[in-house]
C-alpha cells in the first residue's frame, strides 16, 4: 500500500519538483497544501501569482486545499498548522512534502508542525547542490519562468526567463560574484512552472503585468490557462 502525501505547494519549481519526485519516490500524491500570504516578505510563504496555483492543480489532476494568512512571522505557521490539520483530516495522509533545500528556518518550523501533527516530513531536495539542482529540473523537462527578482543584479530583464543552459550558466557567475543562492533558495528570485511530467498540458502565459517593489526588486503578475 502506497504512502499517502500532501505536497506544500506554491506553484514554483521547488513544491512542483518535490511532487514530482515523491511520486517517483512510490507516495500516492493526495492534494496540494497552497497559503495565501498577504504579507509579500513572508518568511514561510511564496507570494508571486500565488492564486494561479488552482490552474497548476487542474492540469496534475490533484485537489487543491487552500488557506489564507497576514503572513506575520512565527504566527503565520499557526496558520499553516490550521491548513495542513485540515487536510489531514480530509485526505487522511501521513506524509507532508516540502521544498526545502537549504532553509533551516523553514525545514525547523515544518517538522515541528508535523512533529504536532503525527505526520512524517520528506524533504527530498534538501542539500542538494543548486547547481546540480537546476539541471535536473531541464533533464527532466520542467518548464519553470522566473515571476520575482529581489536581488542585485537581478533586475526586470529577468522576468520571464526560462530556466535553461544559459540562465543556469549566468546564475553560477552571478553566484560567484555576487553570492547569491542560484537557485534563488534566499528569496533571490522566485518561480513558477509552466510545464512538467505531472500535467497533463503546457500551461500559457495569457497576460501579466510587472510591478516595481523596490530597488532590485521586481515581481511579474501573471494569468495562466
Amino acid at each position: 500500500m502506497k504512502n499517502k502525501a500532501a505536497i506544500l505547494f506554491s506553484g514554483g519549481k521547488d513544491s512542483t519538483y518535490t511532487a514530482y519526485l515523491a511520486k517517483k519516490k512510490g507516495y500516492e500524491l493526495v492534494c496540494l497544501i497552497s497559503i495565501f500570504s498577504k504579507n509579500k516578505g513572508s518568511y514561510m510563504f511564496h507570494t508571486p501569482s500565488i492564486n494561479q496555483v488552482k490552474k497548476q492543480a487542474e492540469v496534475m489532476n490533484i485537489p487543491l486545499l487552500t488557506d489564507k494568512t497576514k503572513g506575520e512571522k512565527e504566527l503565520e505557521l499557526r496558520d499553516l498548522e490550521r491548513a495542513i490539520k485540515k487536510a489531514k483530516e480530509k485526505y487522511k495522509f501521513d506524509t507532508i512534502v516540502t521544498g526545502a533545500l537549504h532553509s533551516v528556518y523553514q525545514a525547523e518550523r515544518i517538522q515541528k508542525i508535523c512533529d504536532n501533527l503525527n505526520l512524517k516530513c520528506f524533504n527530498p531536495l534538501w542539500h542538494k547542490d543548486e547547481i546540480s539542482y537546476l539541471k535536473e529540473l531541464v533533464d527532466n523537462d520542467f518548464k519553470v519562468i522566473i515571476i520575482g527578482v529581489f536581488a542585485y543584479p537581478l533586475n526586470q530583464s529577468w522576468l520571464g526567463r526560462v530556466i535553461n543552459k544559459q540562465f543556469i550558466d549566468e546564475v553560477a557567475i552571478l553566484k560567484e560574484k555576487y553570492k547569491i543562492h542560484a537557485a534563488g533558495e534566499g528569496g533571490e528570485f522566485e518561480t513558477f512552472v509552466l510545464n512538467c511530467p505531472l500535467f497533463k498540458k503546457e500551461l500559457k502565459v495569457k497576460s501579466f503585468r510587472d510591478i516595481e517593489e523596490g530597488q532590485n526588486a521586481w515581481r511579474r503578475e501573471i494569468k495562466v490557462g
